[in-house]
């Protein structure tokens, strides 16, 4: 990935718009990605108690400007 605004980065957003976690797993944040879908997951699964699926939605929106906004330490 070349950085944020890059190509890599946007394709990486839209991968975590339809499922948490994936942008991140698209650039090698294997931890970030698992954490990302398991708390977003939780939230969602949740939805009846109203206060989870809204803090699971707000994480899912984290989740997308984190995979937007990635700037890695070290370039290729």
């Amino acid at each position: 990935m070349a950085g944020q605004g890059s190509g890599g980065n946007v394709i990486a957003a839209l991968c975590s718009v339809f499922i948490p976690g994936l942008g991140q797993l698209v650039q090698g944040r294997i931890l970030a990605a698992l954490l990302f879908f398991v708390l977003v997951g939780a939230g969602y699964a949740t939805w009846f108690l109203v206060i989870p699926a809204i803090i699971g939605a707000i994480i899912h929106l984290w989740c997308i400007i984190d995979a937007a906004k990635f700037k890695p330490d070290h370039i290729l």
